[in-house]
């Protein structure tokens, strides 16, 4: 038997609609009422969370953690020390490994290496085509069966819409969300960043946003053909939000989600050729920022991720065009988008950006996380969102370094996470 007790934290459970400054109660990694506590006679651990909020353990839909086949940039094991840091309890992880994980062996790899190494939960995502390659489907309901909690070609899209339509039907008969890296590969061509003003001044290959909206729309359609949930990730694009608001205000199965880089950084940040501003899609301009904040304030987009990418050193330090996409991204997630939505554009309360965290994802995927209700696995992030910090990439428990924000100073962090009742990470 254990026992924990977290003291005059500020409980924020937006599954159970709870907002108040109370104890909370832990018996045996399980959230536990007044009266179970009491009687318990084990020694009591007791954690003061005075001037913090207390909430469900944060989950991350959209992360890279490149086991098996990348380990060079970064192992199961080490992305979920990231994620402790972030504050995260579950990830969520991408089939884009080597193998693709888009078949059981691998996907039961996968599962098996989480149990051994990581102190989180770690949920695989498998692959919608075989080998990421948009010609064949995967086998889907074998993938389903061996533990995946939704399809997705992240890091490809899907050309080919009769493919994607039949991967969307399988999924309806299984049960699993699509999620979907959206891009026209036909209008993106060799793009590397946004097309616009920036891309002329560099002589970089654009990236129009229209490359972005035309898969959004497809799968719109698709979405309302099968009478299924499709989810955009990692949203760039005002037409994009545009789209979504519209098609969910049909009723029409779609969402989108929003990582932090796509809010806090402009394309203006490509100017000096920094490889570390590369990323799929590509930072747009203010005008897509203010369309994507005033998504995330009125509800077309629900969800916040990273879309954690890591990549070693010696692969960004490269030409521009010659570097690969992406950025870390789990140990700064929730500090930028405290900074940015909560504090400096007051777009969103704490409480809904917890929510976006917790709740959203959790319905979603159909997965048993997100909540602190009696009984439930205690899983618990415990934030300040007033703490001042700078972000110090040289410190990050993530194997690689490639992020743009070092050195910025944000406000609002998680100070400490729990799984299962212990403390697998604390400030």
């Amino acid at each position: 038997m254990s026992a924990t007790v977290i003291r005059n934290g500020r409980i924020i459970d937006p599954a159970n609609g709870r907002d108040a400054v109370e104890d909370l109660f832990i018996v045996d990694g399980k959230i536990a009422d007044q009266s179970a506590f009491r009687n318990q006679k084990s020694e009591i651990d007791e954690i003061d969370a005075s001037g913090l909020v207390v909430a469900p353990g944060l989950i991350d839909m959209h992360v890279h953690l490149r086991e098996p086949g990348f380990g060079h940039k970064e192992t199961i094991a080490s992305g979920a020390r990231a994620a402790a840091a972030g504050g995260f309890t579950t990830v969520i992880c991408m089939p884009n490994t080597s193998p693709v994980a888009d078949n059981p062996s691998t996907i039961t790899w996968i599962k098996d290496r989480a149990r051994d190494t990581a102190r989180l939960n770690v949920l695989p995502t498998g692959a919608i085509s075989k080998n990421l390659e948009g010609l064949e489907l995967a086998p889907i309901a074998s993938i389903v069966q061996s533990g995946v909690v939704a399809i997705t070609d992240d890091g490809k899209c899907v050309q080919n819409h009769e493919l994607m339509r039949r991967a969307v039907e399988y999924a309806r008969m299984v049960g699993v969300p699509v999620l979907d890296h959206c891009q026209d590969y036909n209008l993106v061509g060799n793009g590397v960043v946004n097309e616009g003003e920036w891309s002329t001044l560099l002589g970089l290959s654009g990236w129009p946003a229209a490359g972005e909206e035309a898969m959004v729309m497809r799968n719109i359609l698709l979405a309302e053909l099968c009478d299924h949930h499709i989810h955009c990730q990692h949203i760039s694009a005002a037409g994009s939000v545009r789209l979504i608001r519209e098609a969910r205000g049909r009723g029409v199965k779609i969402s989108g989600e929003v990582c932090p880089h796509h809010v806090a950084l402009t394309d203006a940040a490509i100017q000096n050729f920094d490889t570390n501003c590369k990323m799929n899609p590509p930072l747009r301009t203010q005008r897509d920022i203010d369309a994507i904040i005033e998504g995330i304030t009125d509800g077309t987009l629900t969800i916040l991720c990273s879309d954690h990418a890591p990549h070693a050193a010696f692969e960004k330090e490269v030409e521009f065009d010659q570097a690969p996409f992406g950025i870390v991204g789990l140990e700064t997630e929730l500090g930028l988008f405290i900074d940015i939505l909560v504090h400096k554009r007051k777009a969103i309360s704490i409480n809904r950006l917890i929510e976006m965290f917790t709740v959203e994802p959790a319905r979603l995927l159909k997965i048993d996380a997100g909540t602190l209700s009696i009984g439930t696995k205690a899983d618990i992030t415990l934030i300040d969102p007033d703490l001042e910090w700078t972000v110090d990439a040289s410190k990050f428990e993530s194997l690689s370094r490639n992020t743009p924000f070092g050195g910025w100073k944000l406000r609002g962090r998680a100070v400490r996470t729990i799984a299962g009742g212990d403390t697998i990470w604390s400030l």
